[in-house]
């Protein structure tokens, strides 16, 4: 049975002498493992398609295990855009990897996760944001798709909010975000307030407090979504060693 999908290409494995496995990120069909037959010959007709970050129109084939990639039409080559830049590139191998992880059965349906990841290499791309705040705007709103929605406002633990014009002290990933003192556990992270607002910021996309927010803060931010990342995956990902942070 023959059946068409949008998708973008998360990665790709060597198969025999001249296949390939391909992992892509469908938008009806969820995530996706496919073969693509004699995609390592240079007389393939869709052999640069299929390429990691590419955005494509396919038709597959349904196979008992793998199913099989039939045709295959460019849409968007986002890998051109971000090849020319180390910060881009290695950012957005970052967003690969953790739709890859995110969305964990295959053939389950993840139509906001193909979004969010569209979206994301598409804003990559354009350059109008810098590649550590895309990425981090896209880590916590695909956590928060994936059910692991982070609290930046009233405390994840009892829900009580902070008195107006202030913020909850403590962050624990472990608990889901802030804290307020008295459900303070041990191990927290004390972050500054104004780090605090601009995680609620990412997780929004409300670039006009981002984009001028102090270098400190940006870090601060980048390395508790980074913590985030890794307690709701169990461990970390391969490839944000790669990001400067």
């Amino acid at each position: 049975m023959l059946y068409r999908d949008e998708a973008i290409v998360l990665r790709t494995h060597k198969l025999g002498e001249a296949d390939r496995i391909v992992t892509l990120l469908t938008r009806q069909h969820g995530r996706v493992r496919a073969v693509a037959k004699g995609v390592r010959r240079t007389t393939s007709r869709f052999g640069s398609r299929l390429e990691p970050f590419t955005h494509v129109d396919l038709q597959l084939a349904e196979g008992r295990s793998l199913d099989t990639i039939t045709q295959a039409e460019t849409l968007t080559p986002f890998s051109k855009g971000l090849g020319l830049d180390y910060d881009r590139y290695t950012a957005g191998t970052v967003m690969l990897e953790t739709a890859d992880r995110l969305v964990a059965e295959e053939r389950e349906p993840s139509v906001q996760q193909f979004l969010l990841l569209v979206g994301g290499l598409r804003a990559m791309v354009a350059g109008e944001h810098a590649p550590g705040q895309v990425l981090d705007s896209y880590l916590l709103r695909s956590l928060s798709v994936a059910g692991y929605a982070p609290s930046f406002d009233h405390c994840a633990r009892c829900g009580t909010l902070p008195a107006e014009e202030t913020r909850h002290r403590w962050f624990n990933p472990s608990m889901g975000g802030v804290l307020c003192s008295t459900c303070r556990v041990p191990g927290s992270a004390s972050p500054a307030p104004e780090t605090v607002g601009l995680l609620g910021a990412l997780l929004a996309g409300d670039w006009e407090i981002v984009d001028p927010a102090p270098a400190r803060h940006l870090k601060e931010a980048s390395s508790l979504v980074a913590a985030y990342l890794a307690w709701h995956l169990e461990r970390g990902l391969k490839s944000l060693a790669y990001v400067e942070r």
